[in-house]
């Protein structure tokens, strides 16, 4: 018998994510607030999301394994969420552009209301320089507004990428290898 795993994600990315590492699962988002406690650090603030996350969903499915996983964008010293506005992707665009910034990835997988394992998965990503053009074009296309610190690294912005010091997909949303080891450990056969 196959253990049911369940991502409490409503993020497109990781769904492709999974699928592509053959993974059966269903999606049952959290309905989790994602604010940021005062003084929080980054990692921290991940890893307490993508807990919360999924042990909500586990409370209402207790016999799968939960997913829960939350990325973060970190710049010198600000926490870049989801743009709220035009200018504000124009203003995190501009921040990211011929700089290096933090990607957290976290995640953590329940059963039964508990979890059972979680981990913080941090990437160095360096922007090439961008022009005015470029940033203003990226944010006409209206890919950055549901993208942690303005930019999808699958998308359009591909290109505004010039190294990342760990696995692209954790930038994308999902340390996958690590995701799929984890379920294994934890009794998943599919």
């Amino acid at each position: 018998m196959t253990t049911n795993v369940i991502l409490a994600s409503g993020s497109p990315r990781r769904r492709n994510l999974l699928r592509a590492a053959d993974i059966s699962f269903e999606v049952v988002e959290s309905g989790v607030e994602e604010l940021c406690g005062q003084g929080e650090e980054p990692g921290d603030y991940a890893l307490r999301l993508a807990s919360d996350k999924a042990l909500a969903v586990s409370s209402r499915y207790p016999d799968a394994l939960v997913i829960g996983a939350d990325t973060i964008v970190y710049c010198e010293g600000e926490l870049l969420e989801k743009p709220s506005s035009p200018d504000d992707a124009r203003r995190m665009l501009e921040k990211l552009s011929a700089n290096v910034h933090v990607v957290i990835t976290a995640f953590a997988i329940a059963r039964g209301g508990a979890i059972l394992e979680r981990e913080p998965v941090r990437s160095r990503v360096t922007f090439r320089p961008l022009t005015s053009g470029e940033i203003a074009d990226y944010i006409a296309s209206g890919e950055p507004f549901d993208k942690a610190g303005a930019y999808g690294i699958q998308g359009h912005a591909a290109s505004f990428i010039a190294h990342v010091d760990t696995e692209r997909d954790n930038v994308m949303g999902l340390p996958t290898a690590r995701v799929v080891a984890a379920l294994r450990r934890h009794g998943y056969t599919g």
